[in-house]
């Protein structure tokens, strides 16, 4: 009895690099389909702007309708002047006390809401809390106006309690106020996460140890927090040192800060956009290293 056997068809020898490269398009087509419109936008409106920037800083007195021709790094050197570090620093001096006025009004708000309030209230508590967000932040700066002049809301309160007035308006002081209302609410919510996500057997277990409630915050719900206020804190630092509106507005002519120098550079009487270009790298690279310090120590992981 002979048996007798079918052949199978010859495979062509380029049949298995194509099936590996269809697989691979495969792979790559999904998130290709996905991230390609965001990616789009951000090159349009994000990378190809600050190349243009970057070309610009190089080009030293350049006006609208100069040709760019890349000539050094004298606007760079400028920029290192003792005028205008001085006015880099003051901007680095109102971010950091925002931060840090936003933290400290901040963190007690946020540990109230996620710990102490009733649970059901949570949700509104914290809607009422950044509702002030839904509004203009240019609106938000004309109402500190009204309330800090000489003639506003707070010294008409102040003149019937038979206290002398308070000049705040045009002043440091009235910087910080607007600032840490505008950023105040960004912290709570990063903070509230935070928060939120405690284990409260360990502050039960400190209790049980007999741990002060003192020591249980410093030694128990500050450590487990780090990572959320290392988050807000960025955030509010970030936003804040490109703040333009609360400065111009409430601290008048003596409050000059980078963003109001760049300003004055592209739109002032100066026009000198080759000397504001190198300003605007100068931000965009401590802004990057911020966010860099946020996406390494702000992962919302509770520390051990």
């Amino acid at each position: 009895m002979t048996t007798s056997t079918k052949s199978s068809p010859p495979t062509s020898p380029n049949s298995q690099p194509k099936n590996g490269i269809d697989k691979i398009l495969s792979k790559l087509l999904g998130p290709l389909l996905l991230l390609g419109p965001a990616g789009l936008w951000l090159l349009f409106l994000l990378v190809l702007p600050t190349l243009v920037i970057f070309q610009l800083s190089l080009v030293e007195n350049i006006r609208p309708g100069d040709l760019v021709n890349p000539d050094g790094i004298g606007n760079y050197l400028r920029v290192f002047e003792a005028l205008n570090l001085k006015v880099i620093w003051r901007s680095i001096y109102f971010a950091l006390g925002t931060t840090i006025l936003c933290l400290l009004l901040g963190f007690p708000v946020a540990y109230w809401i996620a710990l102490m309030s009733p649970k059901k209230w949570r949700n509104l508590l914290l809607l009422g809390f950044v509702l002030p967000l839904w509004t203009s932040s240019l609106l938000r700066s004309y109402a500190w106006i009204t309330i800090l002049r000489p003639t506003g809301v707070l010294n008409s309160i102040i003149g019937i309690i038979g206290l002398p007035p308070l000049e705040l308006l045009n002043r440091t002081p009235a910087v910080f106020i607007g600032m840490s209302y505008s950023y105040l609410p960004y912290i709570v919510t990063v903070l509230y996460a935070s928060l939120e996500k405690l284990d409260r057997r360990l502050l039960e277990a400190s209790a049980d140890l007999g741990a002060t409630p003192l020591q249980t915050f410093w030694k128990v719900t500050i450590p487990q927090c780090l990572p959320g206020i290392a988050a807000g804190s960025l955030l509010v630092f970030i936003s804040s040192l490109g703040d333009f509106v609360d400065p111009e507005l409430l601290g008048g002519a003596s409050s000059m800060t980078a963003a109001r120098l760049i300003y004055n550079q592209f739109l002032g009487a100066t026009q000198n956009w080759g000397f504001g270009s190198a300003l605007s790298m100068v931000l965009i690279l401590g802004v990057s290293i911020a966010i860099a310090l946020l996406l390494k120590f702000g992962d919302g992981k509770p520390s051990k």
